[in-house]
């Protein structure tokens, strides 16, 4: 992981921001379908998704594998009840929460991003997962985190435009 990578994160974050914070509450809380998230929901995901990274990234630093704990990520959305939050709060938590770990990452030294993790569990936690028998780097679980962090908000720029 390189610092251009931190930048992209502050970069993609802050212009997504511009963006979404121009959207009205209503829109925002619009679903597709019954079994589908809102804007909303997609968004107090990826709170959610930077709340567990944020520990996941502190804790490898102080670990020689890169395993885990996972989360029930449905029911993290449902219990906080995000389709009834203020879209600007959220907004505001999830651009804040992202900008501390962009600051975050600026801080692990190189020798960490880059050391090779023979046990992980990315196999199973990880967006583009990889398989158990391949050593892995916590660069690259950052960079996985943001990546499903514009995945993300690709679908959620998609249904406002829907």
């Amino acid at each position: 992981m390189e610092e251009n990578t931190q930048l992209t994160l502050e970069e993609i974050v802050l212009n997504a921001f511009g963006k979404l914070i121009l959207i009205e509450g209503e829109k925002a809380a619009s679903k597709p379908s019954r079994d589908k998230w809102s804007a909303k929901q997609i968004i107090g995901h990826l709170i959610d998704s930077a709340s567990n990274n944020h520990g996941r990234f502190m804790r490898a630093q102080f670990s020689d594998d890169l395993i885990f704990q996972g989360y029930q990520q449905e029911g993290w959305v449902e219990n906080q009840n995000y389709q009834e939050a203020e879209w600007h709060d959220l907004l505001i938590l999830w651009r804040q929460f992202n900008m501390h770990i962009a600051f975050l990452i600026k801080q692990i030294p190189i020798g960490i991003l880059t050391q090779e993790r023979k046990q992980h569990n990315l196999n199973k936690i990880a967006w583009k997962t990889v398989p158990i028998d391949q050593p892995v780097t916590l660069a690259y679980f950052i960079d996985d985190y943001v990546a499903h962090l514009q995945h993300h908000l690709k679908q959620v720029f998609d249904l406002i435009e829907a």
